[in-house]
């Protein structure tokens, strides 16, 4: 039976997890099996018995940036906030802000790093599309370097509302990140160890990466009437020659390829997408790299990515929507009916599912 989409469903705020736990690898794990309508419950540290010898696991290398700011209105002395998203050819900053009152170009505020101190200024120029500002810090040294200094962790709103512990900068970072530009962590990634990692390839899954760098619009609520018209943001991924030919080998040999989160499915369906491939053409995987804007949502017919593990998603977001486009909007809605009532952690920091 074809069913709508489904998006909204009521949490309890004390579900939502607000610090992972001492051991990643601890989470629950709810494993969603499509062949048999079934759901059972695990743990993250069980995953080594859960797949097959040969199955390819595949993770996002991307790595979080400090990318909140903090300063102060030269003009008003009032406090300032700002998200740094990306740099326009020009080296200029896309920030995102929030003050009160209103800004007026150009306008400096003062950057306050961790220990209170404010030793940078950064000049709001110009106000750009979808409330971002375009910026440019006078200190002429690479952004990363100036992030690092000035830069806080950018916890979600709904962990500590935002505000970082010193425990977050390891906590909200996978421990294969290598590639900085995300603005929000790739969370179902947090769950692995170095020997869960380790554990993983001596039951035979190999483990391949690509990168997605996670961004704002990921965030952003569903707020149309058909949530199929929602407007999908982009992302910037790729998929390198390495990946591509480990990719084709595993499907040459008939393995699962599993998805480690929402951003790894976007990148590997659109490659396939990008290279007019489908199932029967996957034994010729070749790299990849650009914006994605692939909107996945039910129904979808999935080319590369056999299973997913992924965390429990916000309500009326494009990410539940592609959970369902997966594992069929009733097993789903079934699934997190039971996680609520068996009291799983949900969203970041929370536990995970594995739809295989």
């Amino acid at each position: 039976m074809t069913m709508e989409p489904w998006i909204d469903y009521e949490l309890p705020a004390d579900l939502i997890a607000q610090q992972p736990l001492a051991h990643r690898a601890d989470a629950r794990l709810m494993v969603l099996d499509r062949s048999t309508d079934s759901i059972d419950h695990y743990h993250i540290r069980d995953l080594a018995n859960l797949l097959h010898s040969g199955d390819r696991l595949v993770l996002n290398d991307t790595k979080v940036i400090p990318a909140q700011l903090r300063g102060i209105r030269d003009s008003t002395g009032g406090r300032w906030q700002g998200l740094y998203l990306g740099a326009n050819s020009n080296g200029d900053w896309r920030i995102v802000c929030k003050t009160r009152g209103h800004l007026h170009p150009p306008e400096q505020i003062k950057l306050v790093d961790r220990d209170g101190r404010t030793r940078a200024t950064l000049w709001l120029l110009e106000q750009i599309e979808e409330g971002q500002w375009l910026a440019r810090p006078t200190e002429d040294r690479p952004t990363l370097e100036l992030l690092e200094e000035f830069g806080h962790v950018p916890l979600p709103p709904y962990i500590r509302k935002g505000n970082m512990v010193d425990s977050d900068i390891a906590d909200y970072q996978t421990v294969f990140a290598r590639n900085p530009g995300a603005v929000a962590a790739p969370t179902a990634g947090l769950h692995f160890t170095p020997d869960l990692l380790r554990a993983l390839e001596q039951s035979g899954v190999e483990l391949s990466a690509v990168t997605l760098h996670v961004g704002l619009g990921t965030f952003r609520p569903i707020t149309v009437d058909d949530p199929l018209q929602h407007p999908m943001h982009a992302e910037w991924g790729e998929l390198n020659t390495v990946a591509a030919q480990e990719l084709t080998t595993t499907r040459a040999e008939g393995g699962r390829i599993i998805a480690v989160g929402t951003t790894v499915t976007r990148v590997l369906e659109s490659v396939v997408a990008a290279q007019k491939l489908d199932r029967q053409k996957t034994s010729s995987i070749g790299p990849w790299q650009g914006e994605t804007d692939l909107f996945i949502h039910p129904p979808y017919e999935f080319q590369l990515v056999d299973a997913l593990l992924t965390n429990f998603h916000f309500p009326r977001t494009t990410l539940l929507l592609l959970v369902q486009a997966l594992g069929g909007t009733e097993l789903v809605r079934r699934a997190y009916e039971e996680a609520i009532r068996e009291e799983y952690r949900f969203y970041s920091y929370g536990d995970a599912m594995l739809i295989v």
